[in-house]
């Protein structure tokens, strides 16, 4: 996407931490008292892929420096608008940043201090964006805890800012059905629920993610496994969050050849495109619809109904969707508005 039309990218599934820009990483580096590699190749390969990453662990190593920086107002302030720069220069119109507040309380900020610090960084940035709060998965009552803690603050700043809560994780070690007491007080509370599925576990993960109650699935893409769940997405009207390389760089397909975009396309599925990851999958939104350009040679309609289904299901308000559906079919005039 090298023409003007890369001006109406919208990104719907982003994680804060796995997408902390290098240049942020020093920073907050330096002012924390942090020791990092000093030449920015090196820092690289610390927080992005390389060639000689072997499996998940290596993938997961990727996301320790991140998170240790994120445990700090300054610090949450600073990654969440230093992002939405880059995504803004990147082309971006709007976005949803996801992070799980309960992962930076290790040194004194309690959830709502953390929620409340990314919301700062995102009133300065330079595009509009929603913020998702993420759950995580896990069986202790810590967790238990510290998820029921996020609904709370999700219903609290609901409407200032917060637009959904999110539940991640090792879905293969930790069934969606586990979280029901949490997705039922969010539920009560009128917060909107998107799941990570149909990633590492199989159909039956989206359709617990279905019954749960989301309205957007992240991933979602092996839900193709099962006729049934594609049937009951349609049904609802859910739209799946593609991130296409970092289901390539978690072993789940081997290419982009071998991603089911042409598949999920054909069955009706409401689908949209995004980065899940930007930092340790070494990626941004441009490439990763370039790759699904050039590997599935897309028509001009098809990319634009993909950004239209990421502006009908994001968390948007009323007047700013409405601004953002004319971007993208003045970007893509052959699509037709709905």
């Amino acid at each position: 996407m090298t023409d003007n039309r890369q001006l109406a990218l919208i990104d719907l599934h982003l994680h804060l931490d796995g997408s902390m820009p290098l240049r942020t990483a020093r920073k907050l580096a330096e002012q924390q008292g942090v020791k990092i590699p000093e030449s920015d190749e090196d820092l690289k390969a610390m927080m992005s892929l390389t060639e000689d990453c072997k499996d998940l662990n290596d993938y997961l190593a990727r996301f320790d420096l991140a998170c240790s920086l994120l445990h700090t107002r300054e610090a949450l302030i600073t990654c969440a608008y230093d992002l939405l720069c880059d995504l803004h220069e990147q082309g971006l119109i709007y976005a949803e940043i996801r992070f799980a507040p309960q992962k930076s309380c290790e040194k004194g900020l309690n959830q709502r201090q953390a929620v409340e610090a990314v919301l700062e960084g995102i009133r300065r940035a330079p595009i509009p964006c929603g913020l998702i709060v993420s759950m995580m998965r896990g069986d202790d009552q810590a967790t238990h805890d510290a998820n029921l803690e996020t609904v709370q603050v999700a219903k609290e700043y609901l409407g200032r800012g917060v637009v959904a809560i999110d539940l991640a994780g090792a879905e293969g070690l930790f069934p969606t059905r586990n979280f029901e007491y949490a997705f039922s007080v969010a539920r009560e509370s009128g917060i909107p629920i998107i799941i990570h599925a149909g990633e590492a576990a199989g159909a039956d993960s989206v359709w617990e993610a279905i019954q749960a109650g989301a309205v957007r699935i992240g991933h979602g893409v092996r839900g193709l496994e099962d006729p049934r769940v594609i049937d009951e997405l349609i049904a609802r009207d859910i739209t799946l969050e593609l991130c296409p390389t970092s289901n390539i760089d978690t072993g789940i397909y081997h290419s982009y050849t071998d991603y089911p975009l042409r598949k999920l396309l054909d069955s009706g599925v409401k689908v949209c495109v995004n980065t899940d990851d930007m930092t340790v999958s070494n990626t941004d939104l441009q490439q990763e619809w370039q790759h699904l350009i050039d590997t599935f040679q897309l028509h001009e309609f098809e990319i634009g109904h993909m950004l239209l289904n990421a502006v009908n299901a994001s968390f948007a308000p009323a007047e700013l969707k409405e601004e953002l559906l004319k971007t993208v079919q003045a970007n893509y005039p052959s699509t037709i508005l709905y």
